[in-house]
């Protein structure tokens, strides 16, 4: 008796979840055109920003990476603020009551500080590899 419940009660719950779902059909938009506009508008300027980076280095590989570096740079930042935060968290917080947090703490702060030392260094050293290393 118990299985038959659990079995009607799982179909009607799959049946119910068919059902509510709301269908896109092909003549219907998924997205607005003001925000359709806008993800065009961001494609092309990482676009023409790439297109920058290809003519200043004057090569389509030293410029690719180039600008991925250049990337990578700028979303380090907030990622490792983000896991000081955590290491500081795990050493001063919880670090107090169990002492093997503490180190694991100290751990991941010396490990993101670095990575973000590494990761803003990196470019820097990329440009003047590529500007004077091929001489």
């Amino acid at each position: 008796m118990k299985k038959t419940i659990i079995i009607v009660t799982i179909f009607m719950i799959l049946i119910g979840i068919f059902l509510c779902i709301n269908k896109t059909y092909a003549a219907e938009k998924a997205i607005d055109n003001e925000t359709e506009s806008k993800i065009i508008e961001i494609k092309e300027n990482a676009m023409n920003s790439l297109e920058d980076y290809k003519q200043k280095y004057g090569s389509d590989a030293y410029g690719f990476v180039a600008y991925i570096l250049n990337l990578v740079r700028i979303y380090s930042i907030p990622l490792c603020f983000l896991g000081i935060a955590i290491g500081a968290i795990h050493q001063y917080v919880i670090g107090i009551r169990k002492l093997d947090t503490l180190e694991k703490g100290m751990a991941l702060i010396v490990s993101f500080v670095t990575i973000l030392i590494i990761c803003q260094i990196l470019p820097l050293a990329f440009a003047v590899f590529v500007k004077f290393g091929r001489g």
